[in-house]
């Protein structure tokens, strides 16, 4: 039999014997609880038919997408930095959305509006290539995980291999004079994954809003350190990532 097929099936009987080993711990601690619930006076039924199995929790550590909880993260406390009469962000997370409207108000845009219905939180409707404002109309900007898409077609967008520019173009343009943009896109190696996102050099982004300061660049590096934000971390570094995480806090002169 050939290694690689012994491997696999090794892996295989391995993955076997773990659910198993899992299901009988479970049974076990089923049996178990059922049997304290009793004795402590029934107060909440414990029945075999209500199970409601949840087998790999019991871990010693929480695990986290790095990009995705520590981008968010980043941007938050930018905001609750640069108190702004309120924010506008284009399509990032909405979960980032809804909590710092806690503090700031948020004007959210996406090309798939989202109404939350949650106080400070205003949505609408915006095409990142055609935004429906002034130029220099928006003290405080963020858009975050969303360029690097646009015009891949992805979600129900015109194709456009330019696509990602013009939106750059457009958050520079709405962007007040002393205003903030936050802005993160993946970084790295650059190139295009067809048709889930591209991948920028550090470079490329600094020259995509030339008559910005960058008032701070954070990355989340792929591989182990995909926990934690290096802050200024160097070009060269973030030129070796193949897909990681680069935060840019800008400041329009």
């Amino acid at each position: 039999m050939p290694e690689k097929r012994k491997k696999g099936l090794s892996r295989n009987l391995d993955r076997l014997m773990t659910r198993a080993r899992r299901a009988l711990r479970f049974r076990s601690d089923f049996r178990r609880f059922a049997a304290l619930s009793e004795r402590a006076g029934g107060r909440l039924p414990v029945r075999w038919g209500d199970r409601y199995p949840c087998l790999k929790d019991d871990v010693a550590t929480t695990a986290f997408a790095g990009h995705y909880l520590l981008h968010t993260a980043w941007a938050a406390r930018k905001v609750a930095k640069i108190r702004p009469p309120y924010h506008t962000d284009f399509s990032s997370s909405l979960d980032f959305n809804a909590l710092v409207s806690a503090f700031v108000p948020i004007r959210f845009y996406d090309y798939r509006p989202a109404d939350a219905g949650l106080s400070g939180l205003e949505t609408g409707f915006a095409d990142l290539t055609d935004l429906p404002f002034a130029d220099g109309a928006l003290p405080s900007v963020s858009c975050m995980h969303v360029v690097e898409h646009v015009g891949l077609g992805r979600y129900g967008d015109a194709m456009d291999a330019d696509g990602d520019l013009k939106a750059m173009a457009e958050l520079a343009r709405v962007t007040a004079p002393g205003g903030n943009l936050l802005f993160v896109v993946p970084v790295g190696a650059p190139r295009v994954q067809f048709n889930a996102h591209r991948i920028y050099g550090h470079g490329q982004v600094l020259a995509a809003f030339p008559g910005f300061t960058l008032r701070e660049f954070a990355l989340i590096a792929d591989g182990p350190e995909d926990t934690r934000l290096i802050v200024d971390a160097p070009p060269e570094l973030v030129d070796r990532q193949r897909y990681g995480c680069g935060c840019f806090w800008f400041e329009k002169a």
